[in-house]
Order: C-alpha cells, then structure tokens, then sequence
C-alpha cells in the first residue's frame, strides 16, 4: 500500500473530508488531494499533523514497522 492510500484509509476511518483536512492544516484541499494521490509528499510538520487528526502513530500512517527495541 502507498503513503498515499494509507492517507486516505485513515481520513475515510476518521469519516472526514479532503476540505476538513486541509482546513485543519492551513493548505489548500488540493495539496490533500495530491498526496492521497501519490502526486507529491506532506513536509514533516503535516505529517506530524496528520497522524493526530487521524489519531493514528506516524509508523501507521506510513505503513511501516516501527524500530525494535532493545
């Protein structure tokens, strides 16, 4: 699954919109619409933003493993 997928999976769980969602982080709906579509990348601080709006950990959100502890 790409980031983009994961990003809509969560937004749809959540039961939010596209314009809700860039609403809550100050950029345009198209720019939603653009990384749910693979077309380009959050910058870091978005995807910090991302992960609390959908309430999800930033490994989730990125579909990856988190790190083993030791």
């Amino acid at each position: 699954m790409s980031y983009g997928e994961n990003f809509r999976k969560f937004r749809k769980m959540r039961g939010l919109t596209q314009k809700y969602v860039a609403e809550q982080l100050a950029v345009y709906q198209s720019n939603v619409s653009d990384w749910e579509n693979d077309v380009s990348r959050p910058e870091y601080e978005n995807l910090i933003k991302l992960a609390e709006l959908y309430e999800v950990s930033l490994y989730d959100l990125l579909g990856i493993s988190p790190p083993p502890f030791f």
